[in-house]
């Protein structure tokens, strides 16, 4: 089991990271509330990581804390959450959020999550309340804040058509349907914001902390 991965941050995408580590590069599986913690490439980078293995497939799944990748660990556990599924939860809820959203019986904001429908998101109610007392609760990274131009982190893009588009690719890929990334991201664009200032943006709206 590969448990925690530090090393060099060659690449980042929202989904995946490639980390260079004794010379080789891991190619990981991330959600977007990780993403938005990653330094930048060329800097040093732990990740928590789960490694999954397949008949058809290997996928190694990190997490900017401990507690993210135990909670997906636990998430995968559940009838009919799968990996990918667990990895689209924790892009729109870290483990803090998920884990007041089970305590506060929150069905509305579960449903709000791609691919999560009202029987999954009542299946993970009652599984996971007993199951979030197994978690370690330890500190979770405090997301990093917008600037006054809208900017999370990352490097500024001035073509702000590519950055809206890349944008809307990114939540289409977390499971959103065109129209819904579209509307989601047309409401929160402003001139100059990055990508990842949109995507954290259109979420946080989508799905209320």
């Amino acid at each position: 089991m590969i448990g925690r991965i530090r090393g060099i941050l060659v690449e980042k995408t929202p989904g995946q990271a490639l980390v260079e580590c004794a010379g080789l590069g891991y190619e990981i599986d991330i959600p977007y509330t990780t993403f938005f913690h990653l330094p930048e490439t060329g800097e040093e980078v732990t990740l928590h990581t789960h490694f999954a293995v397949r008949e058809d497939a290997q996928s190694l799944y990190g997490f900017a804390s401990r507690l993210d990748r135990n909670l997906f660990r636990q998430l995968i556990k559940v009838n009919g959450v799968g990996p990918k599924l667990a990895v689209g939860i924790l892009s729109g809820l870290d483990a803090q959020q998920f884990i007041r959203c089970v305590e506060g019986r929150d069905l509305t904001s579960l449903v709000k999550l791609p691919g999560v429908g009202k029987k999954t998101a009542e299946r993970l109610l009652i599984e996971m309340t007993d199951r979030i007392g197994q978690l370690e609760g330890q500190f979770v990274p405090t997301s990093p804040e917008t600037t006054g131009s809208g900017q999370v982190g990352g490097r500024s893009v001035s073509g702000a058509p590519a950055a809206t588009e890349e944008a809307e690719a990114a939540l289409i890929s977390l499971g959103y349907k065109p129209q819904e990334a579209a509307k989601a991201i047309s409401k929160v664009a402003e001139d100059g914001m990055t990508s990842e200032a949109l995507i954290r943006l259109a979420l946080r709206n989508m799905i209320p902390a």
